[in-house]
């Protein structure tokens, strides 16, 4: 395993990951579960790093499947309680999800109906879920919204007025996306008002992902107050939620190096050696503007600017003409060789990274919370570009 004491010895572009980082969200998140009474397990869709496993199972062996690969992952490395969840089931892929996995969540009636025969006949030991709709938007940004207006997740209430079938045992729903508690209490309340009098005979509530319990500004007591509230409402329920970004909040950084630095229209463009496209696509889908450690701080509050200083925007090395976030103000002015330090990079970016243009992904490093050197947990040649299209 290649290692060094040394951030300013990796060559740039590289992820890296911060071992006490980590460690200070999972015991968070593990004092939250205990207090609240709540089962948290973890969302691959966000993590996928396995090499960081060993650390997470030390708090959680729990996690939520959507792919058979998600499953696969954590039976090697996590632990055997999945919880599948997909927006469909096939004939070829749902015999899998049966044989593995513990709990199985339907996003309507007619999947259900389809494969619970294929449960009963082959007597899988598999709770079974059933997706709803709670018609709460908190979410600014439909592309991340699954209660926008047509939205394909879930039951609609009409269509449970005369109760669940036989062998629903839990509901769940997903309404939210790095949400406060005070947003899952908007949606719980609305959740409850269309749903609630399926609840008492029910045997778990998922309330999915989103719960950015690891941010600090949080209210962990308040979400702790609502679950205890929830679980003395329906003391028949195992109350269940999935974060993706909680687990991995502020652990791992993407740190670059300027190549150039062009001026058009007034603008100037430092071109880096990583791609917000193929590295950081949530930049652009969002969109947001990371933190960059070199830049002038901004405020923290409402993730304004402080407008002083030298202007550039950042752009990306791959050829799409949208490759570029901007706009940061920094001190000194930023020449080839400035190497910048993009914060917040390690949940839903190395699982989403492309190789769009050929682009060689960033290696991954990672940093033991002991005093140990820096290692290197996975770098990248031509054959896995190469291997992708084989």
């Amino acid at each position: 395993m290649n290692t060094t004491e040394r951030e300013a010895d990796i060559p740039t572009p590289y992820y890296i990951v911060y071992e006490d980082k980590l460690r200070a969200n999972l015991e968070k998140l593990k004092r939250v579960s205990e207090e609240s009474g709540v089962k948290i397990i973890m969302a691959f869709k966000a993590n996928a790093l396995w090499k960081t496993f060993p650390v997470i199972k030390e708090y959680f062996q729990s996690s939520t499947a959507s792919s058979l690969n998600e499953m696969r992952l954590s039976l090697d490395y996590l632990g055997n309680d999945v919880h599948a969840y997909c927006p469909v089931y096939t004939d070829q892929t749902f015999p899998e999800f049966a044989r593995h996995c513990s709990h199985i969540t339907f996003n309507s009636l007619a999947q259900f109906r389809k494969f619970y025969p294929y449960l009963k006949e082959t007597g899988a030991k598999v709770s079974c879920g059933l997706r709803v709709n709670p018609h709460c938007s908190v979410i600014e940004t439909d592309i991340y919204n699954p209660c926008v207006p047509g939205s394909r997740f879930g039951e609609n209430p009409e269509n449970l007025n005369k109760g669940l079938p036989e062998g629903i045992e839990g509901l769940h729903f997903h309404a939210l996306c790095e949400s406060s508690s005070k947003d899952l209490e908007a949606v719980l309340e609305a959740f409850l008002h269309e749903y609630g009098h399926l609840l008492p005979k029910l045997k778990w509530l998922n309330m999915g992902g989103g719960h950015l319990i690891t941010r600090k500004d949080y209210d962990t007591a308040h979400f702790i107050q609502m679950m205890r509230k929830l679980k003395s409402d329906y003391p028949n329920l195992e109350l269940i939620i999935e974060p993706g970004s909680a687990f991995t909040w502020q652990t791992g950084d993407l740190v670059t190096e300027v190549l150039d630095v062009v001026e058009d229209a007034g603008i100037k463009t430092a071109i880096i050696d990583a791609s917000f496209a193929c590295h950081m696509p949530d930049t652009l889908e969002m969109p947001y503007r990371p933190y960059i450690a070199e830049a002038i701080p901004e405020t923290e509050e409402d993730r304004k600017p402080i407008r002083k200083g030298l202007a550039y925007r950042l752009g990306g090395n791959s050829c799409l003409s949208g490759d570029f976030v901007g706009d940061w103000w920094f001190d000194k002015p930023l020449q080839p060789g400035s190497r910048l330090r993009l914060q917040d990079m390690n949940h839903y970016t190395t699982v989403k990274t492309t190789m769009f243009n050929g682009l060689q992904h960033p290696s991954i490093w990672y940093k033991p919370s002991a005093d140990q050197p820096i290692q290197l947990l996975r770098e990248y040649t031509y054959q896995d570009y190469r291997d992708r299209m084989d």
